[in-house]
């Protein structure tokens, strides 16, 4: 394919400093963030330093014109809150060229805590609403190059994790799910080796901030997630359709890689990727907290029991409640810290519900212990829905050494490259 007129030859960005050093003192890269002098995160800067756009309140009413359906809590409540070129998106499909989602996860973790749920939850939406093709990447490979885990461990849990996406429900007639370890090859490492060949070592330094310490396989990670968003490839899926869009659903955090591909992608001859960006979800003892998986009380997790949930939210939510009743009925909450009301936040979907609490309680009229028993109320529900959609996605749904996730109308090559029709597929298809 032949590229378009020359682009700039200088990444995508305000900055070429290394994103993790940075003179705000946040630390805000794909594999760790941290505010100043353990503050809040500033969005606003990070906006400014990653070069990307705030999603305004016109461009969630487009959304809302051209679906036909109200826009998702997410998108009214700001928890995607920046962009890049979300509007060309809303452009193309407004003229009726369609585009796909792209979004992803790296398995790390046995189970998945409510923060990891946030992406696919706002993905799913957008595949409900527009209608369109979802490819999801399950990085087993980054986590076997950046934890402390064998190759055969990342591959397990990427069997997990995988469970736990597909039990979100997206429509399995337009739902793709690899894993690197099992599907990198052909045309998807082509692409590969395209992009690593016209980024340049320093800037990879510049993006990623590595170091001489850094082995060469962290260096070599980021066209692996970079090639997704370019529709060849998937050629089983987008034959004959290297002009389609994509969109990628993700937090902040994983900005530094596309900023990256969007570099690259005019000099390749493909659309930039455009990408719709969520703000952190705060861990249980505040905004200034980190969810860990080595402290189990600072998360809420799927696989969470009832009474797990209403210890942890109990015990473990900071409040931004006063230090006694007279006191708090007096000066109410302080709602910019009280995690009780921010969870609710992201999952109490009535929108009066949500604005009542939040004038009562922070007027003094409203107790902690009321808004928690509220907010343990829909937190049980949530994971109990999402319980009973896993408990239905069995080893033997998933097949006994997969991880590619093809179903619907796609077909797919096999490894020999001869062209599987889906009438002949099972749900899983196996990669020897």
């Amino acid at each position: 394919m032949a590229p378009p007129p020359a682009a700039a030859e200088q990444i995508e960005t305000t900055t070429t400093t290394a994103i993790h050093e940075e003179d705000d003192g946040q630390v805000v890269n794909p594999w760790e963030v941290s505010a100043k002098d353990g503050g809040k995160i500033d969005y606003d800067k990070l906006i400014d330093r990653f070069g990307c756009q705030r999603l305004d309140h016109a461009l969630i009413q487009r959304v809302e014109h051209l679906t036909s359906c109200p826009a998702h809590v997410f998108l009214r409540r700001g928890v995607f809150f920046a962009h890049r070129d979300f509007a060309e998106i809303l452009d193309a499909y407004e003229r009726g060229d369609n585009f796909y989602l792209y979004t992803g996860r790296g398995p790390s973790s046995e189970a998945l805590h409510l923060g990891h749920l946030i992406p696919f939850m706002f993905t799913k939406y957008l595949q409900d609403v527009f209608k369109v093709p979802l490819v999801i990447q399950l990085t087993d490979d980054e986590k076997f190059l950046w934890k402390n885990l064998t190759v055969e461990e990342c591959q397990r849990l990427a069997r997990e994790n995988a469970k736990d996406i597909i039990a979100c429900g997206f429509d399995i007639s337009k739902t793709f799910i690899f894993a690197d370890f099992n599907y990198v090859g052909g045309a998807f490492y082509k692409n590969m080796v395209e992009v690593a060949k016209r980024v340049t070592y320093n800037q990879a330094v510049g993006i990623f901030g590595f170091t001489g310490e850094d082995h060469i396989g962290k260096v070599s990670f980021p066209p692996v997630q970079a090639v997704p968003s370019f529709p060849s490839s998937f050629p089983h899926l987008f034959s004959g359709k290297e002009n389609l869009r994509c969109l990628i659903p993700c937090a902040i955090d994983q900005d530094p890689y596309f900023r990256m591909t969007r570099d690259v992608a005019p000099k390749l001859g493909y659309h930039k990727p455009a990408l719709i960006e969520s703000l952190f979800f705060p861990a249980l003892q505040g905004e200034t907290g980190k969810m860990s998986a080595s402290d189990p009380n600072s998360a809420i997790y799927v696989t969470d029991s009832a009474k797990d949930i209403k210890n942890k939210v109990n015990k473990h939510a900071f409040s931004g409640g006063q230090d006694s009743i007279e006191k708090h009925r007096q000066l109410g909450a302080n709602l910019e810290v009280d995690i009780p009301v921010k969870y609710l936040s992201f999952f109490l979907e009535d929108d009066a519900e949500l604005e009542h609490i939040k004038k009562e309680y922070g007027a003094g009229r409203m107790l902690t212990g009321e808004v928690k028993q509220r907010l343990i109320q829909v937190l049980t529900e949530l994971v109990e829905r999402h319980r009973r959609a896993r408990a239905a996605v069995t080893d033997e749904v998933l097949g006994p050494t997969a991880l590619l996730w093809a179903v619907g109308h796609f077909t797919r090559c096999s490894p020999s490259g001869a062209v599987l029709h889906a009438s002949t597929l099972p749900r899983v298809l196996l990669v020897e």
